[in-house]
């Protein structure tokens, strides 16, 4: 930690800019991590679901895919969000040759919103093709009649392929507005 004397070297724009890097770097992580959290077991529950079930449906593999697709691409941003952490580190250094530059931070910073819209892209994909089964599994029930078909009916564990897909693009929205919102404010000063 800092003695009073090493703060008072940074200028107070740098300060700012150490306290939003730390702040937003650590609150995107852990918002991050719980999340991908919830949706890895979401997905692993989906999936040890799907062993026990003796038919299977493609639909929803392909909504799985995305999910896994886009939960490693969170991952990565809960890196990244970490790295936000570790800028504020460098630059609190008195040292100034361990500090960032700032095209660096900034092209960081551009790589962490690219990951998080893609990796929204990705779950996005996913959870169209869970809603897509879950809707034609729903509209091939006839009314008022009891379901003889078990594939017709909708699953709990559909709806845990669709959670994890939410979860994912949550995730992913919180990295966006950090990373956007930490260029934005980089870009100004």
């Amino acid at each position: 930690m800092q003695t009073q004397s090493e703060t008072s070297l940074l200028t107070p724009t740098k300060q700012k800019v150490i306290t939003l890097f730390r702040l937003l770097g650590w609150l995107g992580f852990w918002v991050e991590l719980g999340l991908a959290i919830a949706s890895g077991l979401a997905l692993l529950f989906s999936i040890s679901g799907r062993n026990f079930a003796t038919e299977t449906n493609a639909g929803l593999g392909v909504g799985i895919f995305w999910a896994v697709a886009g939960l490693f691409a969170l991952l990565f941003s809960i890196f990244l969000a970490f790295r936000y952490t570790r800028i504020a580190k460098h630059l609190a250094n008195r040292n100034s040759a361990v500090h960032p530059k700032k095209a660096d931070t900034m092209q960081m910073l551009r790589l962490g919103a690219i990951v998080s819209l893609v990796g929204i892209f990705l779950c996005l994909l996913g959870a169209g093709a869970t809603v897509g089964v879950m809707v034609a599994k729903a509209v091939s029930q006839p009314p008022g009649v009891a379901i003889t078909d078990p594939d017709k009916i909708i699953r709990a564990l559909d709806v845990f392929v669709a959670v994890a897909n939410i979860n994912g693009i949550a995730g992913h929205f919180m990295s966006v507005v950090i990373s956007l919102g930490l260029y934005n404010w980089l870009h100004r000063d």
